[in-house]
């Protein structure tokens, strides 16, 4: 690969370059005439090339470095349906820029991938803009992803992704197939939002307040975090079925929600 800059640590860049990962990607989602993809940290180019070969109606690639942005821009000039963003995705999650149906790929800088995921969880307007995920992460992060309860990986991330989102594991990356090379592999995810979630909050961020308080101490029982909650209202542990001696990974998903639930009827 011939580099224009040194790839920065600060921005997580580890940049695909194996082409027959490349298109194994490009073909986890059903790309066509008509789709609209929305790219992530487009780095090189290399994914936006192998998506542009499926002729889609349009290519939002989103780089926040400066000088790849107009390394991109230079790249695919002669293509009228790609427009290169210079931005922190970041900026944009809630921004109304995207029309909905958007099918979103994303070789996520390790360093924010979290970050990036849960502000496309959290969005205040659901359904959301985005059709389909396609998001890879450290296998460590997608492992915490895709996690059951009672398991050591349990924890917010899955959580929060179960709640809004339907998860599916595709492969493993091989480390080799990055410059430069990180030191772990990575795993490609699909996520498709839920059209009708059952379990309703008037604001998403108090799911992340819940399970940030409970998993602040995972290892412990939540008997004291439960009652600092719902200031010592013990029946609605027996109202929610909930064990008070359990430990945060031992309560499903669901427990989760519907603390989330009770937790907003004691605040409004």
């Amino acid at each position: 690969m011939k580099l224009i800059k040194e790839p920065k640590k600060s921005l997580g860049q580890n940049f695909l370059t194996d082409k027959n990962i490349i298109n194994k990607i490009v073909k986890t989602a059903n790309i066509n005439k008509d789709s609209v993809v929305l790219e992530i940290g487009a780095g090189y180019g290399s994914l936006t090339k192998s998506i542009n070969e499926l002729n889609p109606k349009k290519i939002f690639a989103v780089e926040k470095d400066k000088k790849l942005s107009n390394f991109l821009k230079e790249k695919f000039i002669n293509e009228t349906n790609i427009k290169i963003i210079n931005d922190d995705i970041l900026n944009l999650t809630e921004s109304n820029m995207f029309e909905p149906n958007i099918i979103v790929f994303g070789n996520l800088p390790y360093n924010i991938s979290t970050q990036i995921l849960a502000s496309l969880i959290l969005l205040k307007k659901w359904p959301p803009w985005y059709h389909t995920l396609v998001l890879m992460f450290q296998k460590e992060v997608a492992d915490r992803i895709i996690a059951q309860t009672n398991t050591k990986e349990f924890g917010r991330l899955a959580i929060l992704c179960n709640w809004r989102l339907e998860v599916k594991k595709h492969f493993d990356i091989s480390k080799n197939c990055f410059f430069p090379k990180p030191k772990i592999n990575s795993t490609l995810l699909s996520f498709k939002p839920k059209k009708n979630n059952q379990y309703y909050l008037k604001n998403p961020k108090t799911l992340e307040k819940i399970t940030r308080i409970f998993f602040s101490n995972r290892r412990k029982m939540i008997n004291k975090k439960f009652k600092l909650l719902f200031n010592k209202n013990e029946y609605i542990a027996e109202k929610l079925n909930i064990n008070l001696s359990q430990r945060p990974e031992e309560l499903s998903c669901e427990n989760f929600y519907n603390i989330a639930a009770e937790y907003e009827k004691l605040i409004n």
